[in-house]
């Protein structure tokens, strides 16, 4: 068995991403960033953002490295650059500019790609930790085996958290998505100044 999949990598591989994209936590700024949708909206921009998110962990875990190391771009400049730009989208869900931008451009604007799929989904942290992961493996098909079905597994659960979602907004109603918004615009807000200052952090120990 260990020879066709390395469960312990498996289980290592999908505990770790599993708590950095976190599943249950994408529900409420989920709704937030789709509240203006209808629930056939809703549930096409679930699987849209979850196969973008899929797409970049993968692009990344099989190139990442050589991008970056082309582009001569760091880790934590990535870090940074992913923290500043869900800032702005948490002022957004925070100011109510969010579903304004929502309701005027209506389909126009598609945050099933950004900032929901990348890089609220596949953000730096788990991008950061499937190419370690890979960077780590002894490159056998056991150890690919393992990766992959682990990234599978996290966004099939990411689909399914979104594709309830449904039911929690007939629960709450407009009223309290609006308030579920609110407090999703400022945890995300604390994610983002977390991500800022990590890759401060790590600026000023590779100086």
């Amino acid at each position: 068995m260990s020879e066709i999949l390395d469960a312990r990598l498996l289980a290592s591989v999908f505990i770790t991403l599993f708590v950095i994209m976190d599943p249950p936590g994408t529900v409420p700024i989920f709704l937030g960033l789709t509240g203006s949708m209808t629930r056939k909206q809703r549930n096409k921009a679930a699987w849209q953002a979850v196969a973008v998110a899929l797409g970049v962990i993968v692009s990344f875990a099989l190139f990442g490295q050589s991008i970056l190391s082309y582009m001569h771009i760091s880790l934590a400049a990535l870090q940074a650059s992913g923290g500043l730009l869900l800032l702005l989208v948490a002022m957004e869900l925070l100011t109510g500019k969010m579903e304004e931008a929502q309701a005027s451009a209506n389909d126009k604007v598609n945050v099933a790609l950004v900032p929901l799929g990348t890089p609220l989904l596949a953000g730096p942290g788990a991008i950061v930790a499937t190419m370690v992961f890979v960077k780590q493996s002894d490159g056998s098909a056991a150890d690919w085996v393992a990766i992959a079905l682990a990234v599978v597994a996290v966004h099939v659960c990411l689909w399914l958290a979104m594709r309830f979602a449904n039911v929690i907004h007939r629960v709450l109603k407009d009223s309290g998505v609006i308030l579920v918004t609110r407090i999703a615009g400022l945890l995300l807000a604390a994610i983002a100044v977390q991500l800022i200052a990590d890759a401060v952090t790590a600026f000023v120990q590779a100086a």
